[in-house]
């Protein structure tokens, strides 16, 4: 009898030891359908550093991907190759086009009803820059392209982002010289836009300001040139501003001159990083009721926010205590608390870029080597209280891309990121790799891998670059590389970007 029942134990613990592999295995089945959105027939595809405008809760993304044309401007791609703006949904890319005779187009911020926001090269040549593109902030509705115009006659706009109202915001810059100009010679006025009319929204006392985010109460964030002038630079102040009710309110900073605006959420709270005073160092930051609040760090010298959602959750990263250089964790802060969100093993630093409101957290994490030189390696996915989970270990085995970052996240657990092909470095990213879509795969579905990049050969084009005044710049001037550096939106980092002050 004995015997027996030790036998029966036996079979039961070996019962248990075969079941517990298979429901590890379970556990770790795939979970997302990857999409690689591949490009319009050159190497790379992005999607926009406004982690907020890239993906809405329809499952949307916008961004933009290379064609074959080569760009001597290298507008909105490192790679020099012009660039078409893309809407992808439903496994499906869509070329959105350009404006009539121009090359290249962006779209930056999609809406939850689907109007896009972006620019595009409209085939003109600024006289102001020696012969430079002009470019256009446009309104994508339906397919249909809209030239949002400048203001007071000059000759340049940039889109930034748009709400479901159809209120688009950005800057345009008029003919009035300007040396400290945001971005070229002349004034950068910060615009609203909306049933086809463009208001100028003023500033805080200086000559320029840009509009970068808007909500769907029309409460709108930016940056603006104050009336006092920074005897560093000889310019006035930059400070941030929200722009509500025909009134522009300077938000302030922790004392130093420099800042960055991130995110703007629906309750009108604005999170981003500012410079503390002396300007050698930054800390993230939350601007909420006229309020300034210092986030702090995890021991560390500096941190930053991403993104902030309309439950009030940030996430960013922030720098731990060492000498330096320090190394950065992602963080979540709920309720002005942070979450240390850590590291994969053998991994050095962390970056957190968005969280939806069921608290999922996403963004990338990288060894040390990466970090030092500020990129990403591998995208992860925090919820529940973590840990962090590796997307790559979530898809179907042979997938053609390595994510290295995910950047959104919307409520449907739909996720939107970057990612690089098995020839292209991580620290490649921006020349040769994709952007892709991650879509949760439900109960019992087959989870499959979809690359599109065969389906997305653009047409042909009369290239504008062939016909560029003679004379014109190859775009290697310092004035014009502080013009495509605001174009290209590339601060995806994960490791320690230094923070430049821009005042």
């Amino acid at each position: 009898m004995k015997t027996r029942l030790i036998t029966w134990a036996s079979v039961a613990v070996l019962l248990a030891a075969t079941a517990i592999p298979a429901l590890v295995a379970a556990q770790q089945a795939p979970r997302y359908r990857l999409i690689d959105l591949g490009t319009f027939g050159g190497p790379a595809s992005y999607f926009p550093n406004k982690f907020d405008g890239m993906l809405n809760s329809r499952g949307t993304g916008v961004g933009w991907a290379n064609t074959p044309t080569q760009d001597p401007f290298c507008f909105w791609a490192p790679n020099c190759f012009a660039t078409h703006a893309f809407q992808a949904q439903n496994g499906v890319v869509t070329d959105l086009g350009v404006l009539p005779r121009g090359d290249s187009s962006q779209a930056v911020w999609i809406t939850a009803n689907g109007l896009i926001a972006g620019s595009s090269q409209n085939g003109e040549f600024d006289p102001l820059l020696g012969g430079f593109p002009e470019i256009r902030g446009v309104l994508w509705r339906n397919g249909d392209i809209t030239d949002l115009g400048t203001l007071e006659g000059g000759f340049e706009s940039v889109a930034n982002a748009v709400n479901n109202r159809g209120q688009v915001v950005g800057f345009s810059l008029n003919t009035v010289p300007d040396a400290c100009s945001l971005f070229v010679a002349t004034q950068t006025r910060a615009f609203l836009w909306q049933d086809g009319a463009m208001q100028d929204l003023g500033t805080l006392g200086g000559p320029d300001a840009n509009a970068q985010l808007i909500n769907d109460r029309g409460q709108i964030a930016g940056s603006s040139y104050t009336d006092s002038i920074n005897p560093a630079t000889g310019c006035p102040f930059l400070h941030p501003f929200v722009w509500q009710n025909g009134a522009m309110m300077d938000l302030d900073t922790l004392g130093g001159t420099g800042f960055e605006i991130r995110s703007l959420n629906q309750r009108g709270q604005v999170v981003g990083l500012s410079n503390l005073s002396g300007d050698q160092t930054f800390h993230p930051v939350l601007w909420s009721k006229g309020q300034l609040t210092d986030l702090g760090t995890l021991g560390g010298d500096t941190g930053e926010t991403n993104w902030i959602n309309d439950r009030g959750d940030i996430v960013g990263k922030a720098d731990l205590p060492g000498p330096s250089p320090q190394l950065h964790d992602a963080v979540l802060w709920k309720n002005g608390k942070p979450i240390d969100l850590g590291v994969f093993p053998g991994d050095s630093c962390s970056n957190a870029y968005f969280v939806n409101s069921h608290g999922q957290v996403v963004g990338t994490s990288e060894n040390q080597y990466l970090c030092s030189i500020s990129v990403g390696q591998h995208a992860f996915l925090w919820e529940q209280g973590g840990p962090m989970v590796d997307l790559n270990t979530l898809i179907p085995p042979s997938a053609s891309l390595d994510l290295t970052y995910a950047v959104a996240i919307n409520d449907k657990g739909e996720i939107a990121g970057f990612g690089v092909p098995p020839d292209c470095a991580p620290q490649d990213y921006e020349l040769c790799g994709h952007a892709y879509m991650l879509i949760p795969c439900g109960v019992g579905e087959e989870c499959t891998n979809v690359t599109l990049a065969a389906a997305n050969a653009a047409p042909a084009v009369s290239s504008i670059f062939s016909k560029r005044p003679a004379g014109s710049t190859s775009g290697t001037t310092n004035l014009l590389e502080r013009w495509r550096n605001p174009l290209r939106q590339r601060p995806l980092a994960g490791g320690s970007a230094g923070f430049r002050p821009i005042g």
